[in-house]
């Protein structure tokens, strides 16, 4: 597999002289979701980004963020994380030779997400507090000392991720009529709009938060936000005035949906499509379930919609667990067996 950098390097923020840290990121499936077609009268498309090799649509612009932070000179890398950003620094970090720190809150990053952290050897500080008061720390550390900062607020992070849309793009053939997306931090629906604007595109943009860290819904920062997508489990998004301007110019639209609506949406997709994302990656599914696919007065609906799946359900075991049938127990006897099977 040819890396992402490789693919698209002549429309990258990187030096001539910067190094390549790669994982082989990107290439990720674009699987076409026939039951949701149904559900929602439209093509409906999967971008998986799960496939990625830390398992979410970080390692885009991690790739590109690491390797202009070896061609600056750089020793470190830091981030605030809800779980993907720390898993993705770390590997990443591990890559290139750099020491790397990740700042979680306590007791509130999935446990897959924390493995992938300690493994690549990151040093690990969970704060008592949440992702909004991480990531003010992280920029005060990153302006005190040679560090470089990995959050999204890195503008490379976004120039990576932005490759995305080019995949979607190139995969179909033509764009999609709208996207949908989870939202968080705010950086990836920024990430795909300039890449959709790149090459001369226009999707409609559906976002979606979840109702108990909605701010850009709510239009003012959420204090406390809660939800059991983690991974959206953020109160002040960083790139809040960029998302609303990608919404505002794709002529769409931000709105939120339940916990109980984004696991309704996680289990349905695993049953019936095939696909186990993680529950934040699943409120692009779910928004569209709830709300629909609504447009502007003089502007044709959409004919296909591709969700964005931003991470695998391998970074939230507990949650599976959790909602998951339960495990049959069976005596060691054949015909014990085959009621439990058939009956």
């Amino acid at each position: 597999m040819t890396s992402l950098i490789e693919r698209y390097r002549d429309r990258l923020s990187l030096e001539p002289g910067d190094p390549v840290v790669s994982l082989e990121e990107g290439s990720t499936p674009l699987i076409e979701a026939s039951r949701l077609s149904e559900r929602l009268g439209v093509r409906a498309y999967l971008k998986f980004e799960g496939g990625n090799p830390t398992g979410s649509f970080k390692d885009r612009g991690m790739t590109v963020a690491v390797s202009r932070a070896m061609g600056r000179g750089a020793e470190a890398v830091i981030c605030a994380s809800t779980g993907n950003t720390a898993a993705s620094a770390a590997a990443y970090a591990a890559r290139a030779g750099l020491r790397g720190a990740v700042i979680v809150p306590e007791g509130k990053i999935a446990i897959g997400k924390l493995a992938q952290a300690l493994m690549h050897g990151a040093r690990v500080i969970a704060l008592q507090g949440n992702f909004d008061d991480a990531l003010t720390i992280v920029r005060e550390l990153a302006q005190k000392h040679p560090v470089e900062l990995v959050n999204s607020v890195n503008p490379h992070r976004i120039e990576g991720q932005k490759t995305a849309a080019f995949e979607v793009v190139e995969e179909l053939g033509e764009a999609p009529g709208a996207l949908a997306i989870p939202v968080g931090n705010a950086g990836n629906v920024t990430a795909y709009w300039r890449g959709f604007q790149e090459v001369g595109t226009a999707p409609i943009l559906y976002g979606f938060q979840a109702e108990g860290a909605a701010p850009l819904v709510e239009g003012h920062p959420v204090a406390n936000p809660e939800t059991v997508a983690s991974a959206i489990r953020i109160g002040n998004p960083a790139r809040w005035e960029e998302a609303m301007t990608a919404f505002t110019g794709s002529r769409g639209r931000v709105a939120a949906v339940s916990d109980d609506q984004i696991l309704d949406a996680y289990r349905w997709l695993a049953a019936n499509e095939g696909v186990f994302c993680e529950p934040a990656s699943a409120a692009s599914v779910a928004g569209l379930l709830a709300h629909g696919l609504p447009v502007a007065e003089d502007t044709a609906p959409p004919e296909s919609v591709v969700c964005v799946l931003t991470g695998h359900g391998l970074k939230d075991p507990d949650t599976a667990l959790g909602k998951a049938p339960a495990v049959v127990n069976c005596d060691n006897d054949l015909s014990a067996v085959e009621r439990a099977v058939f009956d």
